[in-house]
């Protein structure tokens, strides 16, 4: 665990605890902004789903851009990008342009995300990965957990409240010029743009793991505050439903990290799902009853996070070199799918089918990334046995 604490962990520390706190602040106050205007949830998923279709579309381009220019440039031109194109949403209410906006960003932050967790990989060894990835993950939602609560103070100050989130993404610049990157992440030869038909068919369960967590990370910092309002929470409550979720995230990262470095990744993995299956359903019910409301979220937010986290993980163990980058890009494109077409077909089916229609949405997720866990250790079996 030494060899990690050196300048470029730091240096991607302090990235993504910027990406956190920005991302955590600018999702929950979009949906809040676009609320008080008098716009209803499936305005607000199709907003949060232009940032991630910015994702979606960049995914293709990804290595060519990190070959050509270069991981720590890519970083630095980035975080301006997201910085400007959540600034400028204060300068108009325009639907239009606020979608162009938030889909700009989403593309930088794609860039982003491919380039850190790559790096990440690069940092960790198959004895430590899992506290490794959990210490990364943590600390994005550590940062990301803080944003809601910024947006219940700044919420009541339209003037500046955009201004501010797009002001904090800069905040990641002097960590960044001290930033060095010791080996190359782009792609040497064409391997790196037709390895993905061979990396897809090796990680189905991790690509829908990563799928689920963007969709419930997404939807708890956007839609989850709306369907606390509907159940009666006070609306300076329910901003703070997300950050329940995330709390419950950062305090069991490590532990679960922990755990799989010590009895196996694929145990721990298939039980933190089994736990959010458990517990989705129970959110209708105590929603408004704040003893088992906080407890519940907490305990979700971690079983959730630790879904993802050991995806991650398991990606670091089974690839290396341009497969490796490969398999984050392709975790990258689930995440920006989930997060694209998630927020809009839920907001949607809670127009059309009540508040509850979210929950249902989530625990959709979950039972199929365990169908694919299970198939996925199925087929690993039946090949050895072969």
């Amino acid at each position: 665990m030494k060899v990690i604490f050196t300048r470029d962990f730091f240096a991607l520390i302090a990235i993504v605890a910027v990406l956190g706190l920005g991302i955590g602040a600018t999702l929950p106050l979009t949906a809040l902004a676009l609320m008080q205007a008098g716009y209803g949830s499936h305005v607000v998923g199709m907003l949060t789903g232009a940032q991630a279709i910015g994702g979606i579309a960049i995914v293709p381009f990804a290595a060519r851009i990190v070959s050509r220019i270069g991981a720590r440039h890519i970083i630095i031109s980035m975080v301006c990008i997201t910085s400007i194109s959540t600034l400028a949403m204060q300068l108009t209410v325009n639907l239009v342009v606020w979608a162009l906006l938030r889909a700009i960003a989403g593309a930088a932050l794609m860039l982003l995300f491919t380039i850190t967790e790559t790096w990440m990989h690069q940092l960790a060894n198959d004895r430590s990965r899992g506290r490794i990835v959990a210490l990364y993950t943590t600390n994005f939602t550590l940062f990301q957990m803080t944003g809601p609560l910024l947006v219940s103070v700044i919420a009541d100050y339209p003037e500046w409240r955009f201004a501010l989130c797009g002001a904090i993404f800069l905040l990641a610049l002097p960590g960044l010029w001290i930033i060095r990157i010791t080996r190359d992440m782009g792609p040497a030869d064409q391997e790196l743009y037709s390895a993905w038909k061979t990396v897809l068919p090796c990680m189905p369960s991790l690509v829908v793991g990563a799928g689920f967590f963007a969709l419930f990370d997404t939807l708890a910092l956007s839609l989850l505050p709306l369907f606390a309002i509907h159940h009666g929470v006070a609306t300076e409550l329910a901003v703070l439903f997300g950050s329940a979720i995330l709390l419950g995230d950062t305090l069991c990262a490590f532990s679960l990290g922990w755990l799989a470095d010590r009895i196996g990744r694929k145990r721990v993995h298939l039980g933190a799902a089994i736990v959010v299956t458990l517990l989705l359903p129970t959110l209708p019910v105590i929603a408004a009853q704040p003893w088992l409301c906080w407890p519940v979220l907490i305990v979700l937010g971690a079983a959730a996070g630790g879904v993802y986290t050991l995806s991650l993980a398991a990606i670091g163990e089974r690839f290396c070199g341009a497969a490796l980058v490969t398999a984050s890009s392709l975790i990258g494109a689930s995440w920006g799918m989930a997060s694209c077409c998630g927020p809009i077909i839920t907001g949607t089916l809670m127009r059309v089918f009540g508040p509850d229609a979210l929950v249902g949405v989530l625990l959709t997720g979950v039972i199929m990334f365990i169908f694919a866990h299970l198939w996925e250790q199925h087929a690993a079996k039946s090949s050895t046995h072969g």
